[in-house]
């Protein structure tokens, strides 16, 4: 199997997705979910790793970061989280074998609407599984510390996204994105967005063909493609399929085994 595409531009903000073996759903439980989250906190210490959002649900994850001038933050930061996660688990079920499939991929995002409107949808992720009828139901996402920021082992870095986004004040920053998100949900929106997990870059046409350049080589054969308003750099060959489909069997958030997730 071809392996799931992963690039990097200094500077860059990355929307990462990563999804457990076979589909299978082995973050069901809401132990191993905070044991990823603590992972991440864990690689956030070491490594410095800038973190904007995230979620982790049932059996995938979302992670949104922005690559510092250490080219290797990411990948160091991916292999703690995803080595000791299926470590840990393995371990207790006495399990052998696999825990991740295949790579991570990162998709490039513009620092922009766009990286709004990439938030949200990773935090509205279980809102359109049916799982919960708002982010703030989902403990194992970002909506709750962007609203309620945590004074000890927090993961979003606050200063950063604000100025990223250009947002004064870090209430200004609660306020606005509860209105985004608040917004998003009244829309019923309940399609996954391809774009955020199938493509190399989201953006405007002057941020995908930059970041096409940039990439050089490695951009050889992707195609800049645009669908309303929104362009994207593709790849030719989508070998990381995150469509999960099944239906939902409406369990405890607490414990559950969810299906219908889809990233």
């Amino acid at each position: 199997m071809a392996r799931a595409n992963r690039h990097y531009i200094p500077g860059c903000v990355w929307h990462i997705t990563h999804r457990c073996h076979k589909r299978e759903f082995l973050l069901r439980f809401a132990r191993d979910r905070q044991r990823w989250l603590r992972w991440l906190f864990d690689g956030r210490k070491r490594f410095g790793t800038c973190i904007l959002n995230y979620a982790v649900t049932s059996n995938h994850i979302h992670l949104l970061v922005q690559d510092g001038r250490e080219g290797e933050v990411i990948p160091q930061t991916m292999q703690l989280i995803a080595g000791r996660t299926g470590q840990e688990y393995n371990r207790r079920k006495e399990r052998k074998g696999a825990f991740w499939e295949d790579r991570y991929h990162a998709t490039a995002v513009e620092a922009d609407h766009h990286l709004i409107q990439c938030m949200v949808y990773i935090d509205l992720n279980m809102v359109r599984a049916g799982v919960v009828t708002h982010p703030s139901e989902w403990p194992f996402s970002g909506y709750n510390e962007i609203q309620n920021p945590r004074q000890r082992y927090s993961l979003i870095d606050h200063g950063r996204l604000r100025e990223l986004l250009d947002i004064k004040s870090m209430e200004e920053l609660k306020r606005s994105y509860r209105d985004w998100v608040e917004e998003a949900v009244a829309g019923q929106i309940g399609n996954r967005e391809s774009r955020w997990t199938e493509s190399i870059a989201v953006g405007s046409k002057t941020f995908v063909e930059k970041t096409k350049v940039e990439l050089g080589i490695k951009a050889i054969g992707r195609e800049v493609m645009e669908a309303d308003g929104v362009y994207e750099l593709r790849e030719g060959d989508v070998s990381y399929n995150p469509d999960f489909g099944g239906e939902n069997s409406g369990l405890r958030v607490e414990n559950s085994y969810f299906w219908n997730l889809t990233i």
